[in-house]
């Protein structure tokens, strides 16, 4: 009996220990601060690839059962289906994830809706805690991202870069493969191995590896020569955190109020990535986009040289790659079919998709133009939470192009380049797909009337003069921390951080700073909105672009809100306070520190992580011209403010304390559509008013010395005529020690054969 006794009180005091233990747990996540939130989402997301080594998260999804607590989440029935999918098996961890697959796709947005939906913050952060113990890391944390930014209280929370997340899709397969040897090795250095490779020890303990682009085995045309653009990785993560802002899956009722005009804004995007690629392209003198065609091989291949954490490589695509063949003969059909029906739509004026007619007649129509084109029509909105296969026209191509996604029995797979958006920027015919998708667009846009003098006259207001500073591009080096990508050990595991960090050298396209000066007169004062557009002049056989064809080509720098007081108006605008820029972000390892020590977190987000998530990169603002200078054209033009209805204009004061918030465009608060005045056809004879202008400007590249490249040169053979020598004994016609003296040339006599290679 008493044995008994003590069993039962055993239990009681296991179960009060646990429901304390729970308690604790709870009221810890209640009491979190935006500081607290901040460390506790970075702990989420380190070293994603490994069990959880926190054991506050270990700990905290251990004990939380989803099943039993229901009521925690705004829509059960969200969280039901979410129990159906783990009851039928999910992708499991280490397996690749892509959205563009319709299984996948489902896994993952119901796994966001299980965070979207939670009640509050402490439920949100058990689900993530649940999540990372066992679910797939790639779902995880592409899950985690996109619930981060669209939930309320998450407002304010600096995520990791994804190239610090998941190297892998940032650095190639040969850097990688170098620092496992280094760990496996134990940091044990081949100096010869090193001095080839650009592989440093620092003296706190860092090892550097280049990732030498001078090496150019993989390159397999002319389009490689933009690779420094395309592969860099703070253009490809913002391209990343768009699309992570912005789903092309997410009903409307989960954006946040500001983010208005979801759809036309993402067309826009598109088409000034595309334009900002045809300023590279004319910068290393190459041709317009050729807009892909589906009868014809695409001509130019891309080599990733990429391979994944779990051994998978990104498949390569030869040149002259045939996209008709007889496995994917059915989806070219159905792209080939939605892309007539989208035309006629444009050319009727109209279309009529699941029981509703939406016209496409207004300048305001773009966005249903867009929702076609990169979205989806909902049927009805009874089943607002029902996850659909979202076939939208951008994936149906893709599927054409690499991965089947098409394929209802497709669930393990090896993903294209363009099926992560990580990386869809590296692949040179991204840009031709995405010219064919623009193109429906400027068919849309040649419906409506060009704009009228009035359109673009600001009565009164007139551009007295336009400076530029200067405009100077060159190559610089960034280091890329890459200690994700290698696995801990067990004692590395235990004490939560790795005792070799790595870090990745890369060669990236930068500019000095410059500054553009606007004189304006005005006779009046009033609300403006001042835009400035950078775009080419000549071609790149040197013919004067027609503005019609070249209008498109325009790249916007900067759109801003100002105020015109009565007289001359001198707008000075530098650069680095251009709209929406990013400067290079805080390696999560610094971020990790400074959020430790600082008091005021609110002050950090205003100084040091300004459109952190939002922003391009500043780096990459202006192509990166010529030596001798290439001309181009800065456009200025200030028109009278049309503020959209209902938007609260303190969002745009960027040193509130107590109201944070991304926001991507300006221009958005103004009722012109985003791109004016270039997104219409223009007729010349009423286009030119006094409140425009433009100017004249020269784009210099400074040409740099890179030790990656003398390096390699040392190692390439440089001197052709090397039979027209005498030889003074037999060793040339037999097996020689390479470091046998020869008289190659008269300037390089103390040359050896080694350095000839």
């Amino acid at each position: 009996m008493r044995a008994v006794v003590l069993l039962v009180l055993a239990i009681a005091a296991m179960a009060a220990g646990r429901q304390v233990e729970d308690t604790m747990l709870g009221k810890d996540i209640v009491t979190m601060d935006i500081k607290q939130r901040q460390m506790f989402i970075l702990k989420l997301l380190n070293h994603v690839m490994e069990p959880v080594m926190y054991k506050e998260i270990e700990d905290i999804g251990k004990n939380f059962n989803i099943e039993e607590n229901i009521q925690l989440f705004t829509r059960t029935d969200v969280v039901k289906m979410f129990v159906k999918n783990m009851k039928l098996g999910m992708l499991p961890r280490g397996e690749i994830f892509t959205i563009h697959v319709d299984r996948q796709l489902k896994e993952v947005v119901t796994m966001f809706h299980m965070l979207f939906y939670a009640k509050d913050f402490v439920t949100f952060i058990k689900t993530a805690c649940w999540m990372r113990l066992y679910l797939n890391e790639g779902m995880f944390v592409y899950a985690l991202t996109v619930a981060v930014r669209h939930r309320e209280d998450c407002k304010g929370i600096i995520l990791p870069p994804p190239y610090e997340i998941y190297p892998y899709y940032f650095v190639r397969a040969d850097v990688i493969q170098k620092a496992y040897m280094l760990k496996m090795k134990k940091g044990l250095l081949d100096h010869k191995l090193c001095d080839f490779y650009g592989i440093k020890k620092t003296e706190k303990d860092i090892y550097i590896i280049d990732e030498n682009v001078y090496d150019k085995r993989t390159y397999l045309n002319y389009d490689d020569k933009l690779r420094y653009f395309t592969e860099d990785i703070d253009l490809n993560t913002y391209y990343y955190y768009f699309h992570v802002d912005y789903p092309f899956w997410m009903r409307d009722e989960c954006f946040d109020k500001v983010k208005i005009r979801r759809f036309e804004l993402t067309l826009y995007m598109y088409q000034q990535i595309l334009a900002r690629y045809y300023l590279e392209r004319l910068s290393n003198d190459l041709g317009e986009i050729k807009t892909l065609t589906w009868n014809k091989p695409i001509r130019k291949g891309y080599w990733p040289w990429m391979m994944l954490h779990n051994g998978v490589q990104l498949p390569m695509r030869h040149n002259n790659y045939v996209i008709l063949r007889d496995d994917n003969v059915e989806n070219l059909r159905v792209v080939e079919t939605y892309e007539m029906i989208i035309k006629e739509a444009i050319i009727k004026g109209y279309i009529e998709i699941n029981g509703l007619r939406l016209e496409l007649t207004k300048g305001d129509d773009v966005e249903t133009l867009g929702r076609l084109i990169y979205g989806k029509v909902d049927k009805t909105e009874l089943d607002k939470y029902h996850v659909d296969a979202y076939r939208y026209l951008l994936i149906i191509m893709k599927s054409v192009l690499g991965l089947n996604t098409m394929k209802s029995d497709k669930y393990f797979v090896v993903p294209s380049i363009l099926d992560h958006y990580q990386t869809a920027l590296r692949d040179p015919v991204f840009y031709k797909l995405q010219k064919r998708l623009i193109d429906l667009v400027l068919l849309f846009k040649l419906r409506l009337p060009c704009y009228t003098k009035e359109d673009l006259y600001f009565p009164g207001v007139k551009i007295d003069n336009v400076v530029v500073d200067k405009l100077v591009t060159y190559f610089d080096d960034y280091l890329m921390d890459m200690t994700n990508a290698v696995m801990l050990t067990e004692d590395e595991h235990k004490k939560t951080t790795s005792d070799m960090k790595f870090f990745v050298r890369k060669r990236r396209l930068n500019h000095q700073p410059f500054k553009v000066t606007v004189d304006v007169l005005s006779d009046k004062a009033a609300d403006c909105v001042v835009r400035i557009f950078l775009g080419p002049k000549y071609d790149h056989v040197g013919r004067l672009i027609d503005i019609n064809r070249n209008r498109l080509n325009f790249v916007e720098l900067d759109t801003f809100l100002y105020k015109l007081t009565t007289g001359k108006n001198t707008i000075m605008r530098n650069s680095y306070d251009f709209h929406n820029l990013v400067r290079d972000r805080m390696m999560t390892r610094d971020l990790w520190k400074k959020v430790d020590t600082i008091t005021d977190f609110r002050d950090l987000l205003i100084k040091d992580l300004r459109n952190y998530h939002t922003g391009f990169p500043t780096r990459l603002l202006l192509p990166k011209g010529k030596v001798g200078g290439m001309k181009m054209m800065l456009y200025v033009i200030v028109t009278p403010l049309k503020l959209v209805d209902n938007v609260d204009l303190n969002i745009l004061d960027t040193n509130r304390k107590d109201f944070m918030v991304d926001f991507r465009s300006t221009v958005l608060l103004d009722k012109r559509p985003l791109g004016f005045p270039f997104d219409r056809r223009i007729d010349v004879v009423k286009f030119f008013t006094p409140n425009m202008k433009f100017v004249d400007v020269m784009l210099f590249h400074k040409k740099q010395v890179c030790d990656m490249k003398t390096r390699w040169d040392r190692y390439v053979l440089k001197n052709y005529n090397m039979m027209d020598k005498t030889f003074t004994d037999d060793t040339f016609f037999v097996d020689t020690d390479i470091h046998t003296k020869t008289m190659i040339d008269r300037d390089d006599r103390d040359a050896n054969m080694f350095d000839t290679y």
